[in-house]
């Protein structure tokens, strides 16, 4: 499993502790650290910006920035895909439209990666994942807030459904916002992401005791570690949730 640790992370060498020799989930909302990325990275995720201008209230409309973006981007050695763009409260038409419009949607789509939502109807994400060789899952609607027992039994919903009767997934899966062991340990997720890192390591009152690391540098390295020390199961025990859709020896 591959964990991508998002970016921005202030101030830069803290960002470089973060990512140096790993994985870097940038955003098109804020690709500040981009360079930075590129050249300390082994690979590199493009996220949409979506769910950042949703909770700005100025959702992206135009999205053909973002599409240049992505052209000039993707043929680097450390690129790995890119979150296709999405409507973060939208119907699944809308949805389905946006990847119609995905400029590589036939003749490369590994270039790009689709958003199933949890709120979605199941039958959206078997077309989604028998379609690409990488689909995301995005927390929504009802599922919005990751580890409540709905979120839980939505999970086991989709991994019932992605994955085939031996429990393997039928195409890779990126959790957004997943990069939490309590959560990848429980998937055969092939990569997640999360601004965890960013988020927590200037808060000076989680970090005390004996052994507190001396800077943020060190403190970026030691959630890095914790982190990556655990992996996603390479299997999926189907849960007794729902049926799969999916009949693939």
């Amino acid at each position: 499993m591959i964990p991508y640790f998002g970016l921005p992370i202030t101030p830069a060498a803290v960002a470089a502790a973060a990512v140096q020799g790993g994985h870097a989930f940038v955003s098109f909302a804020h690709p500040e650290q981009l360079d930075l990325a590129i050249d300390v990275c082994q690979s590199l995720a493009l996220d949409n910006g979506a769910f950042s201008a949703w909770v700005s209230g100025k959702p992206i409309t135009d999205w053909n920035a973002y599409y240049e973006w992505v052209a000039a981007l993707h043929r680097l050695p450390c690129f790995d895909f890119a979150v296709i763009p999405d409507v973060i409260d939208g119907d699944e038409d809308a949805n389905d439209a946006l990847i119609e419009q995905w400029p590589w949607r036939s003749h490369a789509p590994w270039i790009g990666a689709p958003v199933w939502h949890l709120h979605e109807s199941l039958e959206r994400l078997e077309r989604l994942a028998l379609s690409f060789p990488r689909i995301c899952l995005g927390s929504s609607g009802q599922f919005a807030r990751i580890g409540t027992p709905a979120w839980w039994n939505r999970m086991a919903e989709a991994f019932n459904v992605i994955c085939d009767k031996h429990g393997r997934p039928i195409c890779k899966v990126h959790g957004l916002r997943m990069l939490d062991p309590e959560v990848f340990t429980r998937f055969p997720l092939a990569s997640v992401d999360s601004t965890n890192i960013g988020q927590n390591v200037g808060i000076d009152s989680k970090w005390r005791g004996t052994y507190m690391p001396p800077n943020k540098e060190w403190r970026a390295r030691v959630m890095r570690a914790r982190i990556e020390a655990h992996a996603s199961p390479a299997y999926w025990d189907r849960q007794p949730t729902t049926q799969s859709l999916l009949e693939v020896a």
